[in-house]
């Protein structure tokens, strides 16, 4: 580890955690004669990189603090350079940094310093609203306060899989919400699809969420994660309200995927270019009725396959002729190889914004799953 590296750490642990990015600026000024230090946050809506001070977002495709966070690499402009912002796959922004010498080293530095800046700005967001209230472009609405606090985070890499999701409308979410974790052996995914409006909608999902973490933490198979989210919903409801949702428990050695489909979201299998619908047992929502007894099924993955979650949002969105599901669907997903998990999902999003020439009505999930191989 160089020197400036290390004293940045040092400097970003002990900084208030209002004052990262000057901690981070003090160093690079004293190291490499850096006098502009910028942190540009990505939105909610994945649309714009929002500055922490007063300036205008950056929403242009072409800008290259864009292709610096979509290629995940740094990118220089002259004499400024931009190095993303980025922590076990989850992309927080970029650094716009100025003027950076002309030397691969030195980039190579900055970007370990930008890493850490990412871990420190996770460490510290319980505690501060400073970034969170930084990276909207407009006020959310209290529905979706709630459900992106409930969120896991955007996107994850690990060596067996990556992982990304995305909430649409981003600023007014209500009911869709997706979780996730792994232990190293494991990679658990639940994707809701919630119902209702404002509110009431959100803390529904909220319900399930904390049912489903509070089976899954104790150890419990995924039927009766499933069990006891419907129960602990219909306690509260007594079936007059429910919600849909996909559980998934992918083994991180044998590519096994375990799920229970209570009337969930549509998945989806994208290998080689072919698209192929994950045949699903349907079973009961959560909280339709009391004392469901749920059924697991297992399917292998190969190496190399995506997986794609969409909600009914998604699949029901109509344009001027026909709905997303049965037209552009399929023929967009096949063009989404190349992509990384968080650009499938985000291009996904944009085009079916372009299918219904506007924002969404109805709350929409994506999640987008490569399994890349046996985890060493």
């Amino acid at each position: 580890m160089s020197e400036p590296v290390d004293r940045a750490r040092s400097a970003l642990t002990e900084a208030p955690v209002d004052r990262l990015v000057d901690a981070v600026a003090d160093v690079l000024a004293g190291s490499y004669g850096i006098t502009a230090v910028e942190l540009l946050q990505v939105d909610y809506r994945l649309a714009a990189l929002v500055p922490l001070g007063p300036e205008e977002p950056v929403t242009s495709p072409g800008h290259p603090a864009w292709r610096c966070f979509d290629h995940q690499e740094p990118v220089r402009d002259g004499h400024t350079a931009y190095v993303p912002v980025s922590m076990r796959g989850e992309r927080r922004g970029v650094l716009r940094l100025a003027p950076v010498p002309d030397a691969s080293a030195v980039l190579a530095e900055l970007a370990e310093i930008a890493t850490a800046l990412a871990h420190e700005l996770a460490a510290v967001a319980a505690g501060t609203d400073v970034y969170r209230a930084a990276r909207r472009t407009r006020r959310l609405t209290l529905a979706a306060e709630m459900q992106w606090e409930l969120l896991p985070g955007r996107s994850r890499n690990r060596p067996a899989f990556r992982l990304a999701g995305q909430l649409e409308p981003a600023y007014a979410v209500r009911g869709d919400s997706f979780d996730w974790s792994d232990d190293g052996h494991r990679l658990w995914l639940a994707i809701i699809n919630g119902t209702g409006e404002g509110v009431a909608a959100s803390m529904l999902t909220a319900l399930a969420t904390s049912a489903l973490r509070n089976a899954r933490r104790a150890g419990l198979p995924l039927a009766d994660q499933a069990a006891l989210a419907d129960q602990a919903v219909y306690d509260q409801h007594r079936g007059e309200r429910y919600l849909s949702a996909l559980l998934m428990e992918l083994d991180l050695a044998s590519g096994v995927m375990t799920a229970v489909d209570a009337g969930s979201p549509r998945l989806v299998r994208v290998s080689d270019g072919e698209v192929t619908e994950q045949p699903l047992e349907a079973q009961f929502p959560l909280g339709m009725f009391e004392g469901t007894d749920y059924r697991e099924q297992r399917f292998p993955l190969r190496r190399g396959e995506r997986l794609f979650v969409l909600s009914d949002g998604v699949m029901e969105a109509a344009g001027q002729r026909a709905r997303y599901g049965e037209t552009a669907l399929d023929r967009f997903l096949r063009r989404t190889g190349p992509m990384e998990p968080l650009d499938a999902v985000r291009s996904l999003l944009g085009d079916l914004r372009a299918f219904v020439s506007g924002d969404l009505v109805d709350d929409a999930v994506v999640v987008c799953l490569d399994w890349t191989g046996p985890d060493a």
